[in-house]
């Protein structure tokens, strides 16, 4: 048991004896209004020992990593729509781990400085020639060629991308990556991409 845990078993007995404490002193109510509010509080007790034991999955859902699952036939994936709207993604470049936003607005792959680092491209040596787009205005990119990227069973090899030399907090996947796949459909709070 950790230290968070213990904390929380000796916050609910102080709060189970102070209970049981009070409708023991609150002799003067009738036994049965006694026994009602003894129940309520019993239910409250009941709830927060449920919330505390499921408290993981509930952050792990809230801020944790995206979910993506890949269907036993592994000509799917399925990717749960995140609390804040956007549906995001993990692959592996060149066999390093890279988390995306789904953009289907977007034309190409845009890798952030930090992730274009950890595939394997320093951005010192690129040349930033190509511009793109975007909402905060025009930014330079440069293009590079990883060599593997993979997406759970799918697998290409020399996919074209491109290096933003603006500030960017998550890399981008467009549609050059995402019209490898023969149908993408949202549907409740799911994107599944079909190869």
């Amino acid at each position: 048991m950790d230290d968070l845990s213990i904390g929380h078993l000796i916050y609910l007995l102080v709060l189970t004896a102070m209970v049981v404490f009070w409708f023991f002193s609150d002799a003067k109510q009738s036994l049965g209004k006694s026994l009602q509010h003894a129940v309520a509080w019993g239910l409250i007790i009941l709830g927060t020992i449920g919330v505390i034991s499921i408290w993981d999955n509930i952050e792990s859902a809230l801020f944790g990593e995206p979910q993506q699952i890949v269907f036993t036939d592994r000509t799917a994936i399925e990717i749960t729509q995140q609390i804040d709207g956007h549906y995001y993604l993990k692959a592996s470049l060149n066999g390093a781990p890279v988390d995306f936003v789904v953009d289907t607005g977007a034309t190409s792959i845009v890798l952030s400085q930090e992730d274009a680092k950890r595939v394997g491209f320093d951005p010192d040596d690129l040349k930033f020639t190509g511009r793109a787009r975007t909402a905060n205005g025009v930014v330079a990119t440069a293009s590079v060629i990883v060599d593997d990227f993979a997406v759970g069973p799918f697998r290409d090899q020399n996919v074209l991308a491109e290096v933003n030399q603006g500030s960017l907090d998550i890399s981008l996947l467009g549609m050059s990556y995402l019209s490898n796949y023969g149908q993408i459909t949202i549907s409740g709070g799911k994107m599944t991409l079909t190869r």
